[in-house]
């Protein structure tokens, strides 16, 4: 299959080229090759590539600088996957899209999770713009988004990576972190395997796709220090100690209901692909952390 993976530069995008690398003949985009904001730029592409499937990995994930920068992120999030929608439609190619799980409020209790029939409603202009470029995607006749949440992978930036940082700075400080958000780390590595699941036996539509189970930040965190094999302090603290320009969700933990339903899902518990990824990068990640 002729596949044209968009944002291949970020974490997930390099991941896919890893993952579908072996059974796909790929051709690999990021700016500045494409900007998927001009529909002009994109319909050159498809008409040079003639993909059987589009893989859409770019976007404005900045969540804080969303709120400064909101009509950049609409134009990424929103009008940019709405293009590929309209150009995978005139060519009768696939398109995968990846969006988050900003667009619910997280209001629901910890201890629940939220399904694909439950109605979104976005705290900030990243979850607004996500959700916005969700719509045109599901009206495609070949179009499937995947909601994925708390992303990591080898090239980062990312939570993990952060705080590995934290951990190995000199003079060791304790390092706070927020203790009241629920969610699921998600391995990026993980997730380009269930997009190959996904093109292989194809179904349109909305997808949750997350690790299974879930934590906090802090429980996030102390993991992620164990599994590196790194000693730090880890101090839990609420919400309201952190203050952030954008709202996060207290609770946006997925159940990726219509993978099991559809009988695609890979996704395994989140605990389990941590350990993994730290036995294959932990001392790639130690050299960056000290080269840095």
């Amino acid at each position: 299959m002729k596949l044209l993976i968009l944002g291949a530069r970020g974490q997930l995008g390099r991941d896919c080229q890893t993952a579908l690398g072996a059974s796909h003949e790929l051709t690999c985009l990021d700016l500045p090759e494409i900007d998927i904001t001009s529909i002009d730029a994109v319909r050159r592409w498809m008409r040079r590539m003639t993909p059987d499937a589009v893989v859409n990995c770019a976007a404005y994930t900045r969540v804080d600088e969303a709120e400064r920068q909101p009509d950049l992120c609409h134009r990424v999030n929103a009008d940019g996957p709405a293009n590929l929608a309209a150009c995978c439609t005139e060519h009768h190619a696939r398109l995968i899209h990846i969006s988050t799980d900003y667009v619910f409020d997280g209001r629901l209790p910890p201890g629940r999770a939220y399904t694909e029939d439950d109605r979104p409603n976005p705290l900030g202009v990243y979850g607004r713009t996500k959700l916005a470029g969700e719509r045109p995607v599901l009206e495609c006749p070949l179009g499937a988004v995947l909601r994925t949440a708390w992303l990591y992978g080898a090239a980062g930036p990312n939570f993990p990576l952060t705080m590995l940082r934290l951990a190995r700075r000199e003079p060791r400080q304790p390092i706070r972190v927020v203790n009241d958000q629920w969610g699921t780390p998600t391995w990026s590595g993980r997730l380009a395997r269930q997009i190959g699941r996904l093109l292989e036996d194809f179904q349109p539509g909305l997808y949750h796709a997350t690790s299974q189970g879930a934590c906090t930040w802090h429980a996030f965190a102390t993991r992620v220090l164990a599994c590196m094999e790194i000693p730090a302090e880890i101090i839990p603290i609420p919400t309201s100690a952190y203050p952030t320009p954008a709202p996060r969700p207290a609770n946006s933990v997925l159940e990726n209901r219509n993978l099991a339903r559809a009988g695609l899902e890979v996704m395994i518990p989140w605990e389990a692909d941590l350990e993994a990824f730290a036995a294959l990068y932990r001392d790639e990640w130690l050299r960056r952390v000290q080269s840095a």
